[in-house]
């Protein structure tokens, strides 16, 4: 990244801290970093890393050029009103907030009766806390080139990032790779709860299950091959993986997860019926 904007995070939690260290890692300036953080334990880790902290917004935040939203949907609208009047035209907001549409963002945000137009919101998710998540990211058409770019820029520093067209669709995003890292941690707990039930020690599953979800999704990354296609060449006619994906047939796996997935996905539209008025 050449050229860093300013950047302001309206609430100093987890993904703040992995966008910060994102920045950080591609040797953006300290200087050009706030934040605003209400919890006095999250105020001193800003402190001890020397990044500018304070614990309610005011006139400083109008230096920025980007601000990130990085606060529960529940409080979404209350921060957005208590920071828009030191927003500049040429202010990019972006939130990481689940479920509050682009239009709510842009009405609470008004200014002299018209709704904000640079307003771009995406879904990040967990793993960006090691430099590996992946972020879906959507705008209205107002939105600008340019700013699509920096916010592309923005993002990527804590992984890849997909665009896509609405909040219908990033409501499906949410469901997917915003709540999907819980899904694998739970398939990992089964697979470590299966290793302890035929001997092996917590030390052994753990292990042998984190190689395999790692070195089998690296593969599915890396192979030019469909998981399908993957998974038929470790399945041998009346082999032992055989035996274990007619179980997983059996209980209606595949159905299953998009059941979860639906039920996300419809949490998410909710939160934007609870939280967006």
């Amino acid at each position: 990244m050449d050229h860093f904007p300013s950047v302001a995070f309206i609430g100093g939690g987890n993904m703040a801290n992995a966008l910060v260290s994102g920045l950080l890692n591609r040797h953006c300036p300290l200087s050009k970093l706030h934040i605003i953080e209400v919890a006095e334990p999250l105020q001193r880790q800003w402190g001890e890393r020397g990044v500018s902290v304070v614990p309610y917004p005011d006139e400083r935040l109008s230096r920025y050029d980007v601000w990130i939203y990085a606060v529960k949907p529940q409080q979404m609208r209350d921060v957005v009103l208590a920071t828009r009047e030191w927003l500049r035209p040429d202010t990019l907001v972006i939130s990481i907030a689940a479920g509050i549409s682009i239009g709510s963002l842009s009405n609470w945000l008004n200014q002299q009766g018209q709704p904000w137009q640079r307003v771009v919101r995406c879904m990040p998710n967990t793993p960006a806390l090691v430099g590996e998540g992946i972020t879906g990211m959507a705008a209205p058409k107002s939105v600008l080139e340019q700013d699509r770019a920096v916010a592309t820029r923005l993002l990527e520093t804590v992984g890849q990032v997909v665009w896509v067209d609405d909040d219908q669709s990033l409501d499906a995003v949410t469901a997917l790779s915003g709540s999907g890292p819980a899904y694998v941690f739970l398939f990992l707990e089964a697979m470590i709860a299966g290793g302890l039930s035929l001997g092996l020690t917590m030390d052994q599953s753990r292990k042998l299950a984190i190689a395999t979800l790692h070195g089998a999704t690296r593969l599915a990354a890396e192979s030019p091959e469909s998981p399908a296609t993957l998974r038929e060449r470790v399945t041998s006619k009346g082999g032992t993986t055989a035996a274990a994906l007619d179980v997983f047939n059996r209980e209606g796996f595949t159905d299953m997860v998009k059941q979860a997935m639906h039920a996300a996905s419809t949490r998410a539209a909710e939160l934007s019926v609870e939280f967006g008025r």
